[in-house]
């Protein structure tokens, strides 16, 4: 018989509060059309896009993940002192290691969490979400801060006609903590490694090392239409899966905050899941971009300051991209 005692964690799990930050330059289409042979409506109709943010030097990975949990603590009630995890999800973070997320414990005040970094893409923050519900249900820790963030403008190669629209800057986060009632849904995720090329980072870093001075630094590809086609019918088969994970329907829906991927294949998803029009559906994708891991919770965060979203909302929320990965579940929002 084992001698380890069962863990003392809380039954259930919740999203306690949440945080944004959004650089300080707003960068219209006009600027991208600068370096591509395109136009403002063709890039509208094709992603939704008008505008984007990209960080300054001094708006690194570090110093807006730093801004945006220092809201989501706020918001949640919670001191630095009290989380004892810190999630990141990046992959703009470009040393290798020490991991971000421990800069950016010490940098809020959190004391000696356990802190560390996770490369999951557009589905990172629900993968970083699924880690700390099971910290806290576990018992390892009794809050844990999840952060999502990204610096796409320096993975972005502003000549490529296809993708130099899509991305921006930004970080989201979220604070986890004990729950007397289920506030995160089972998660359905997963991971379709032989469609890994159809997003990929073009050059890797061992082999951009000592290269000749001019080459293109490394940057984010794709190829569109097999995402989109991938996103719009495989990730509504796990948005619905998710749906009966929960044990609800898409009725019962108050909210769906989609990854900020691309205007059309949001629209998309809506249409085939059948979401009732009550449902509000996030499009943060207008004004932020794609900013992967980040744009979940900066979605979550603006619905909630408008008002378009509340308090006690059911929300169902997935992330995919670059693996592929994805990652979906429902939640109530804080």
């Amino acid at each position: 018989m084992s001698k380890i005692k069962p863990a003392k964690g809380s039954p259930y799990a919740r999203i306690l509060g949440v945080g944004g930050y959004r650089p300080t330059r707003v960068v219209p289409n006009e600027v991208i059309l600068e370096t591509i042979d395109s136009s403002d409506e063709w890039i509208r109709s094709r992603s939704g896009i008008a505008t984007r943010h990209w960080a300054s030097p001094e708006e690194t990975v570090a110093a807006m993940s730093v801004e945006a949990s220092g809201k989501a603590l706020a918001d949640a009630g919670i001191s630095p002192e009290q989380i004892g995890a810190v999630i990141v999800s990046t992959v703009s973070h470009f040393k290798q290691t020490p991991a971000v997320a421990t800069e950016i414990a010490d940098r809020i005040g959190a004391g000696k969490p356990a802190a560390f970094d996770i490369s999951a893409g557009c589905a990172g923050f629900g993968y970083g979400l699924t880690l700390a519900k099971g910290l806290v249900v576990e018992g390892s820790a009794e809050y844990v801060l999840v952060i999502g963030v990204e610096r796409l403008s320096d993975l972005t190669d502003l000549e490529d006609r296809a993708t130099a629209f899509l991305f921006g800057d930004g970080a989201g986060a979220v604070v986890v903590g004990p729950s007397k009632e289920p506030a995160i849904g089972p998660t359905v995720w997963g991971s379709e490694g032989d469609k890994s090329e159809t997003i990929k980072q073009t050059v890797p870093w061992d082999q951009y090392l000592g290269r000749e001075a001019g080459e293109k630094f490394p940057a984010i590809t794709q190829e569109g239409q097999a995402v989109f086609r991938w996103a719009v019918f495989e990730m509504a088969k796990v948005a619905q899966q998710a749906l009966d994970a929960a044990g609800i329907t898409a009725d019962d829906l108050d909210v769906f905050i989609p990854h900020q991927a691309n205007m059309r294949i949001i629209d998309s998803m809506v249409k085939t899941l059948k979401l009732p029009e009550h449902v509000t559906v996030a499009r943060d994708v207008e004004n932020t971009g794609n900013t992967s891991a980040a744009s979940i919770p900066l979605a979550m965060e603006r619905l909630l300051a408008t008002g378009a979203a509340k308090s006690g909302d059911t929300a169902l929320v997935i992330g995919f991209g670059a693996g592929l990965v994805y990652a979906a579940t429902v939640v109530t929002l804080p």
